[in-house]
């Protein structure tokens, strides 16, 4: 298959958005670590302790999210100059490779949510009780 260098520049706005909520995402994250940790600080509460450490895992990944999105921008533009440099072949393959670290992004991104909705619920029972 034959790509145009406008192919990898289609990535573009949809990588940069998606780098936009996984930043945000860890900056609302990061206050949230920041003010449990100065309640655990003066309470010593274990379910804060337990919040913080689902926290951490979060952040992780979130951070894993990013770095794969970053990574999948750079090799765009990496297949995009090499399709400028009329190496169809390979752009064509360093441009798949960087749909493949988009999606492991994005899979990423499935997981870290779920967690966060595991805890919203847990979060929740104690309300319900």
């Amino acid at each position: 298959m034959e790509i145009s260098l406008t192919t990898p520049a289609l990535l573009f706005p949809a990588i940069s958005l998606l780098l936009l909520a996984y930043t945000n995402r860890f900056l609302a994250l990061a206050n949230l670590i920041r003010s449990l940790h100065a309640r655990y600080m003066t309470e010593k509460d274990l379910k804060i302790k337990a919040q913080i450490s689902n926290l951490k895992k979060r952040v992780i990944l979130i951070r894993n999210m990013q770095l794969l999105g970053i990574s999948s921008l750079f090799f765009c533009v990496v297949s995009m100059f090499t399709i400028y440099q009329e190496y169809q072949m390979a752009g064509s393959i360093i441009f798949g490779f960087s749909l493949v670290l988009l999606m492991i992004s994005l899979l990423l991104s499935i997981v870290e949510i779920q967690i966060s909705v595991k805890a919203l619920n847990i979060q929740m029972g104690d309300i319900e009780k």
